[in-house]
């Protein structure tokens, strides 16, 4: 039995009180393409959104993380004014006389009233290192930190709470469900509303502006949910992409994509030559290694990378074995970014590799921008208000939703129910038959690349393919009552 949009949506149409009044079935009928959208869209929403509810809120926390550094932080993140910066081996020398353990992992030259970050790998943090600030203009050292990636300890926090719910590789699922789907509501969505005004020949204007004309019920709620959706639909999308960028599945999957299209970031060879073998001596061509690098090394290595262009903030990393070169990288994340590299030989002061943002591969650039904008780097305090304002309205178009359930719910005595009924169901087997095979292998294909799109997917299909037979049969088994037999 085919259903009119309004049916589907739980509003109820007044029977006509004669022949006459009856609107044209076949202006009524669903496509049975929208019936399985509309279908799909509901199990969705009702099963996804939790998940997305959280990302929105773990998302939303994250926003604001820049200002917390500045509250909690600023006295070792930032340096007072002063004269002349003083050499980098000595702020490096201050550093390593506050923490003598460990290996110097990097040193970001304080720049634009910053401090000099000096990072330590030490066995024991994983991927975490200590890092000492050091005021540039007096050599002291304000402090250190717990880092991770550059990150400190509340930024880390709550980007483990964001990303994993501090649960490790366990958690890192929910946020890749949460990515996988949310494309799917978007444009399911969006599909639906669209088809929905061209069916009731409502103005167009209300795609943008919602129709206020019902006080209240389930439309004036579905006219907030699907207007705020369209309005946030690309903000909606872009995270969606992004997310699964470096997501743990989807994530993976992308990254052999961009290696086989040679399209992923370009590497910088750190090889000398003529260098010596690991283990050859540190006093050889080459050969500082991380372990007991000379302080003086890093200031000619800034200086090597200065007359090569490098400006602005830049992260100093030395080679991890003797016989490599030093690696000098832009850092600055803000709109238009900074992101050359180059490979110094230590010893002689020279350029030995170059890899400028200019040239890396358009999928390379654009993924490197879009997680930085995904974080809240790449415009600043502007990217900031729009993340913010993106996952405050799908808090709210996610809480709409439910409350479309809970309105779309019988009241009618003998009828009553917590929340709405699903739509109704057939719109896989009202499918032409050429489509079914284009359809099967295109969701194959998504499944494959998204696991965490596809395997919730199947298993959606194969638990509503169970109710429906469940059903069937309860219908059967119910005994058909005699009719009355009149006399």
């Amino acid at each position: 039995m085919s259903m009119s949009i309004t049916e589907l949506h739980g509003e109820s149409t007044p029977e006509p009180r004669t022949p006459a009044a009856a609107p044209d079935p076949s202006a009524r009928r669903t496509p049975a393409w929208a019936a399985l959208l509309l279908r799909l869209h509901f199990y969705a929403g009702v099963l996804v959104a939790p998940f997305l509810l959280v990302a929105a809120l773990t998302g939303l926390a994250y926003t604001v993380s820049p200002q917390l550094d500045r509250v909690l932080y600023g006295d070792l993140l930032t340096a007072a004014p002063g004269g002349p910066a003083k050499p980098l081996a000595e702020q490096v020398a201050a550093a390593r006389a506050a923490h003598p353990d460990g290996t110097i992992a990097s040193v970001q030259p304080g720049t634009d009233g910053h401090t000099t970050r000096v990072e330590f790998a030490q066995p024991g943090l994983g991927d975490r290192q200590h890092t000492v600030y050091v005021d540039p203009h007096t050599g002291r050292v304000e402090g250190q930190l717990t880092t991770w990636f550059d990150s400190t300890p509340v930024t880390t926090w709550l980007d483990d709470l964001h990303r994993n719910l501090h649960l490790g590789d366990l958690g890192r699922h929910y946020s890749e469900i949460a990515a996988s789907w949310l494309w799917v509501l978007v444009l399911g969505g969006i599909i639906l509303w669209l088809r929905r005004r061209g069916a009731t020949r409502t103005r167009t204007r209300h795609l943008l502006v919602p129709d206020l004309s019902a006080r209240r019920g389930v439309r004036r709620t579905r006219a907030w949910h699907a207007t705020t959706g369209v309005w946030l639909a690309v903000g909606l999308l872009f995270l969606s992409a992004t997310g699964l960028t470096w997501s743990r599945y989807a994530g993976g999957n992308f990254g052999t994509a961009l290696d086989a299209l040679r399209a992923g970031t370009p590497e910088i060879s750190t090889s000398l030559t003529g260098a010596p073998p690991p283990g050859g001596g540190e006093h050889q061509h080459g050969g500082t290694s991380a372990t007991a690098a000379d302080p003086a090394t890093f200031d000619r290595v800034l200086t090597t990378a200065t007359d090569a262009g490098l400006t602005g903030p830049v992260r100093i990393t030395p080679a991890e074995e003797p016989g490599s070169a030093w690696t000098v990288a832009q850092t600055d994340n803000t709109w238009p970014v900074a992101r050359d590299r180059i490979a110094v030989d230590p010893v002689a002061g020279t350029v030995t590799a170059r890899s400028d943002f200019a040239d890396w591969p358009l999928l390379a650039q654009l993924s490197s921008l879009g997680v930085q904008a995904h974080m809240g780097l790449l415009f600043g305090p502007v990217n900031q208000v729009l993340l913010a304002a993106v996952a405050l309205g799908l808090l709210c178009v996610t809480v709409w939703g439910y409350r479309m359930w809970w309105q779309r719910r019988p009241t009618r005595t003998g009828r009553r129910a917590v929340v709405g009924t699903a739509p109704v169901r057939g719109g896989l087997r009202g499918l032409p038959a050429w489509a079914l095979l284009p359809a099967l292998v295109v969701t194959v294909a998504v499944g494959w690349a998204l696991p965490w799109f596809g395997g919730p997917l199947l298993a959606f299909v194969v638990i509503d393919v169970g109710l429906g037979a469940l059903a069937r049969r309860r219908r059967r088994d119910v005994p058909v009552s005699p009719a009355p037999v009149g006399n």
